[in-house]
């Protein structure tokens, strides 16, 4: 019977392909759209709400999938025509050039954009569910991904033209392709239901995760909508944008790489060097040096965050749940969290610039460190006290 399910077992290329084509997107995309909507002359305001579209569409769309591909059991079918539909209404931002021209074709395309990861991410942690560290083995390929676009993007705008960036980003269609190759994962059906999500959520160690969630991705919220902006403002070129953007991703991927062996020893540290990573950028992104520090440590601030929420979202939630579960975990981080960042950023950059917008940064970040230090220390003294207790009994 196991040798029968291990060859069943479907074979993760095909997710790492996804990812690979996915982030692929958000090379280009992330690095240098802001640069493109600056350039349109839209202001800081109008800038933040657009590049905030696309966490605004995690809101909404992945618990709308998620509840959608639990309920007819079956992902393959969502992943593909979501990512049909984004790369359809994606084709129609480069047509024109006005606020509200962009607001609703982006807003489209970013609800259906949406909606493949999180089922991806499902399946990935499910197939690789007794080996966890294989799930950053697959995942890295996303980092892969993103960094081969953005290494070369800045050179190839310069070549093309920034006002061209739209269509260069039809490469969405790509996604479609890959998420044609991505099989379908059922779950295999328990035999006692697993009860009514909300339990699982009621619960205050699933409530502190969400928390520590939201609060990280609110603090990376200002870096991926004004990140590039600053640095262009700080003197550095396309080119020299792009290359620190894959600073951060390949020390994400070398993370990745190393995950079976760091996950679970340096997740209080991921918190910490948040805190001073966001402290370099407010303060200290013209010197090139420091700027290039400042994004390795994206390797701890967002890849080992990530990889350690998802495995820890696979193990709280039942396997009926979990569509559900990884979406709800984009909501209250990328959607919620990195959106309501992103939005107050826009309104600190007229008044400073870096400084008071990554300063937000810097406090969203200490507050989750805090409040972890504050649950480490309470975990100790219930433990310290419980060992009292047993000793005093056996005395």
């Amino acid at each position: 019977m196991s040798a029968s399910s291990a060859v069943a077992a479907p074979s993760l290329r095909p997710f790492a392909l996804f990812y690979f084509a996915y982030f692929a997107f958000q090379g280009l995309f992330g690095p240098f759209w802001g640069l493109y909507l600056e350039s349109l002359s839209f202001s800081a305001l109008q800038i933040s709400v657009l590049m905030a579209l696309s966490t605004l569409a995690r809101i909404v769309a992945p618990g709308f999938w998620g509840w959608l591909a639990d309920r007819q059991g079956r992902r393959r079918a969502i992943i593909i025509s979501t990512s049909l539909c984004s790369a359809l209404a994606f084709a129609l931002v480069g047509l024109g050039h006005g606020f509200w021209w962009i607001f609703t074709s982006l807003a489209v395309s970013h609800f259906f954009w949406a909606g493949a990861l999180p089922l991806v991410e499902a399946s990935t942690a499910y197939l690789t569910r007794a080996q966890p560290g294989r799930y950053s083995r697959v995942r890295v390929w996303g980092s892969i991904g993103f960094v081969c676009l953005s290494m070369v993007g800045g050179y190839v705008l310069d070549l093309i033209h920034l006002v061209n960036l739209p269509w260069a980003l039809l490469l969405l269609a790509f996604i479609v392709l890959a998420g044609w190759f991505v099989p379908d994962v059922s779950n295999p059906r328990q035999h006692q239901a697993a009860g009514p999500i909300w339990q699982t959520l009621r619960q205050p160690r699933v409530l502190a995760l969400f928390a520590c969630c939201f609060l990280m991705a609110y603090a990376h919220g200002p870096y991926y909508t004004f990140y590039s902006i600053g640095l262009r403002h700080a003197g550095y070129d396309k080119g020299a944008i792009g290359l620190l953007w894959s600073v951060g991703v390949i020390s994400e991927i070398l993370v990745f790489l190393l995950m079976s062996r760091i996950m679970g020893r340096f997740s209080l540290a991921s918190l910490l060097t948040a805190v001073l990573r966001f402290v370099l950028i407010a303060c200290a992104v013209e010197q090139p040096v420091l700027a290039v520090l400042a994004q390795s440590m994206h390797a701890l601030t967002f890849g080992l965050h990530h990889a350690t929420s998802v495995g820890l979202i696979q193990r709280l939630f039942a396997q009926q749940h979990q569509g559900r579960a990884q979406g709800l975990y984009i909501i209250a981080s990328f959607g919620v969290g990195g959106s309501s960042g992103g939005l107050v950023g826009g309104l600190l950059w007229p008044h400073g610039g870096m400084l008071p917008t990554f300063g937000m940064s810097v406090v969203a970040a200490a507050l989750v460190a805090a409040g972890t230090l504050r649950q480490t220390y309470s975990s100790m003294i219930s433990l310290s006290s419980g060992a009292a207790a047993r000793f005093n009994v056996s005395c």
